[in-house]
């Protein structure tokens, strides 16, 4: 990973669930399932990401800090359309 951002997206039955975006390094091959095997040996269920998202890049200021605002804009309604 070069880099990512989790962001709070609307989810039909919790309120809000996490969402991972991420940037793979160049040439990487991570998938969403590896991303998420890794949570689930480290962090507690309810913190695992619901969805992993790869993209691009990172919308970020110009002081370097990842715009969450804009993910949210972008991605806050994902698990909704998702039905998840």
């Amino acid at each position: 990973m070069r880099s990512a951002a989790a962001i709070a997206a609307r989810h039909p039955r919790w309120d809000e669930r996490p969402v991972l975006l991420c940037v793979r390094a160049e040439g990487g091959e991570v998938e969403e399932t590896d991303l998420l095997s890794w949570f689930e040996k480290r962090v507690p269920k309810w913190q695992i990401p619901d969805r992993v998202i790869f993209v691009d890049a990172l919308p970020v200021s110009a002081t370097g800090k990842v715009l969450k605002n804009q993910l949210r804009q972008a991605y806050g309604e994902i698990l909704m359309s998702e039905g998840k």
